[in-house]
């Protein structure tokens, strides 16, 4: 079977086309990024995220559809009924028009499924997407299946086979910009939120650090680069809390310290704010005091719940320094379970997640009529 499989839930405009056998083969993972247009406000900035969706969905369909070897010109230029379009695109205008032409032009794809992320993330982005997916779901004749955001990012480790029942149960951490969740996976669907953030997630937190610093936005990748430029003397002699840490729960807490980073950074003289070796220093710092707290809740669930696996997702766990510190202490503390990181690359958001999730969905059957897909902006597992 093939999937074609769309994310808009923030800033990324996705589509991937796979194809299942016994294996999964990709034909094609398409992302168009808008982080250079987000980075002046420090954020992503919803109005124009939708815009960029609207502009970029088309495009990048036909590029999905051309690589997959899918995309093939109708033999006449029969005339298609618009009216059911429209309607489903009434809210997107302009994408309505460029796929009126898109469709006239080109025959049905080969195409057996439709996933579509549906939640968590920015409603009005979703929503494009969403629709983007009834229309050509509708006028193709295609069952759709809705997918949790949250969710899709456990399966960007999916991209071999993998033998269940030596993965599950397992711990799940999704960490991302929007995102901080200690998940327990009992089977594929069965899911158990152990804790999460109470305020700022992690990537959140970067964010927020990185503007304090005058670094660009995302913050994440910025501070990453400045903490690896440390040399290990730590000159500023800067140490910060590490929030929650000893709690006997899995929550978390980030809000605490991009406020202590304030005030260090405030209390320090001008010349010192502006020195390499600071920011370097401090990058660092804050990168420490991040991965502890998410590696040592982690390992503590994973211990209490006698796991099989620790299964990382979203997008902070393309820190390298994060993905280290966890190799090192499963393999001093539990060097019998399995250790799952999606490629970096697959961290950030991306539609192959989507349609990987997909699939074991519509293993069990749950694919849905187009009219009964909404977004939910506050989906939860």
């Amino acid at each position: 079977m093939r999937i074609l499989a769309i994310d808009t839930s923030c800033d990324e405009t996705a589509i991937a086309i796979l194809k299942i056998n016994k294996n999964f083969k990709i034909l094609s993972n398409n992302v168009s990024s808008q982080v250079k247009i987000h980075q002046k406000y420090g954020g992503v900035f919803p109005a124009l995220a939708k815009r960029e969706h609207q502009k970029n969905l088309l495009p990048i369909l036909e590029r999905a559809l051309g690589k997959s070897r899918l995309l093939k010109l109708k033999i006449e230029n029969r005339k298609i009924k618009t009216k059911k379009l429209e309607k489903i695109l009434e809210k997107e205008p302009k994408l309505f028009k460029n796929l009126t032409k898109f469709l006239k032009k080109y025959q049905k794809p080969k195409v057996d499924l439709i996933a579509v992320t549906v939640g968590p993330g920015l409603e009005p982005c979703l929503w494009v997407g969403v629709n983007f997916a009834k229309a050509l779901a509708f006028f193709w004749n295609l069952k759709i299946l809705p997918i949790n955001h949250i969710e899709a990012h456990l399966f960007a480790n999916w991209q071999k086979p993998i033998e269940k029942s030596q993965i599950f149960p397992a711990i799940y951490l999704v960490v991302s910009g929007g995102h901080t969740q200690l998940i327990l996976i009992k089977k594929i669907g069965k899911y158990q939120i152990l804790g999460e953030t109470r305020d700022d997630a992690a990537g959140e937190c970067f964010d927020k650090v990185a503007k304090i610093l005058g670094l660009d936005y995302p913050g994440g990748p910025e501070i990453a680069k400045e903490a690896a430029k440390f040399k290990g003397d730590p000159k500023f002699k800067i140490k910060l809390p590490r929030p929650m840490i000893n709690q006997k729960n899995y929550d978390f807490s980030f809000s605490g310290l991009k406020t202590a980073v304030f005030y260090d950074f405030k209390n320090r003289k001008e010349k010192e704010r502006e020195s390499k070796n600071y920011i370097q220093e401090l990058s660092n710092e804050v990168e420490e005091a991040v991965s502890d707290v998410l590696v040592l809740k982690t390992l503590r669930a994973a211990i209490k719940y006698r796991v099989k696996s620790i299964i990382l997702g979203g997008g902070v766990v393309a820190n390298l320094r994060l993905r280290e510190k966890f190799e090192k202490e499963i393999k001093k503390y539990l060097p019998k379970i399995y250790f799952l990181k999606p490629e970096v690359s697959l961290c950030t958001d991306n539609a192959l997640m989507v349609g990987i999730c997909s699939y074991f969905h519509w293993l069990e059957g749950e694919t849905k009529n187009w009219k009964k897909i909404k977004a939910n902006a506050n989906a939860r597992l």
